[in-house]
């Protein structure tokens, strides 16, 4: 005789219900200020590559021994022929490395943001309690605290390298003081140029692109109207000219408030006094906030 196929009574008995673990989350609930400290310290770790792959370690750290290698040259010819001075100014120090600072904004910007626009995780963070405020100012400071990281600290080399080589502990902590300053706001205003530049295309091939327009083809421009002004004749021109580029925005506020040797040409007479200066300064803090204003209506957007 054939088997019968079980019936319903029988099918029921052999049914279970598994427990596969799930259960409520009972611990602490930190809130949007860990939330934002959260974010901030992953984006700071990522620019440098750190908790990444290897293969993104490669660009960051290689740029960061660049920054540093001529820090650690100029200690060491200072040390060993016992010079009285540095052979560079502290605050020289990030104009004359420019292209380094512009190649890491332009490789780090947008890996900071563009991967989150791509792949649209970014409405994820604005789930709570993380909200659009928070997103922007953790991103901003820590692409800013890479950069500083990144200007400062071959000017710390500098620093202790000077007083190894026994110079005056007063003026070159003055001086490295100074140039603290100067790379804190470079640091301020290439990170939010940056980010705005990559926040507006997922693409992050056409983020390096446009940061590198507004980093380095503005500087070139820049340089060149100025050198075709100081050629003619038109020195006073050279100093407003000099409002048009990241890089001679603070190389002005510099020059004005910060005891740096110019670089524009035409020397001192082509350098903004304290009232250029002033709005040097103002134009500065307004591309900073702008940058942030763009961001948050960017990410508005984003977000719904």
């Amino acid at each position: 005789m054939s088997a019968q196929a079980p019936g319903p009574a029988q099918a029921r008995d052999t049914s279970q219900i598994h427990n596969i673990g799930y259960r409520n989350y009972d611990g602490p609930r930190l809130g949007r200020a860990s939330a934002r400290q959260a974010l901030f310290s992953q984006s700071l770790r990522g620019a440098y590559g750190l908790g990444r792959s290897a293969k993104s370690k490669v660009l960051p750290m290689l740029l960061f021994a660049v920054m540093c290698a001529p820090a650690l040259i100029i200690v060491a010819v200072a040390v060993v022929t016992k010079q009285s001075k540095l052979s560079i100014e502290y605050t020289q120090y990030a104009i004359f490395l420019q292209m380094v600072i512009a190649i890491f904004v332009a490789s780090q910007a947008p890996q900071s943001v563009s991967r989150d626009l791509r792949f649209r995780t970014v409405p994820l963070y604005f789930a709570r309690p993380i909200e659009r405020f928070d997103y922007v100012v953790a991103k901003f400071g820590a692409m800013a605290s890479a950069l500083f990281v990144l200007t400062a600290a071959p000017l710390l080399i500098m620093w202790i390298g000077a007083l190894l080589a026994k110079m005056d502990f007063a003026e070159q902590t003055k001086m490295f003081g100074q140039g603290l300053v100067s790379v804190a706001l470079l640091s301020l205003l290439f990170g939010g140029l940056g980010l705005v530049m990559a926040a507006l295309t997922p693409r992050r091939g056409f983020g390096v692109a446009a940061v590198i327009a507004v980093l380095v083809i503005s500087y070139g421009a820049v340089s060149t109207l100025q050198g075709i002004s100081y050629g003619t004749d038109n020195i006073g021109a050279v100093k407003w000219i000099g409002l048009f580029s990241p890089i001679t925005l603070i190389g002005g506020v510099q020059d004005a408030f910060l005891g740096a040797p110019t670089a524009a040409p035409g020397g001192e007479a082509a350098a903004p006094g304290m009232g250029v200066g002033v709005v040097y300064v103002l134009v500065v803090l307004a591309l900073i906030a702008g940058s942030y204003g763009v961001l948050m209506r960017r990410y508005r957007k984003v977000g719904l």
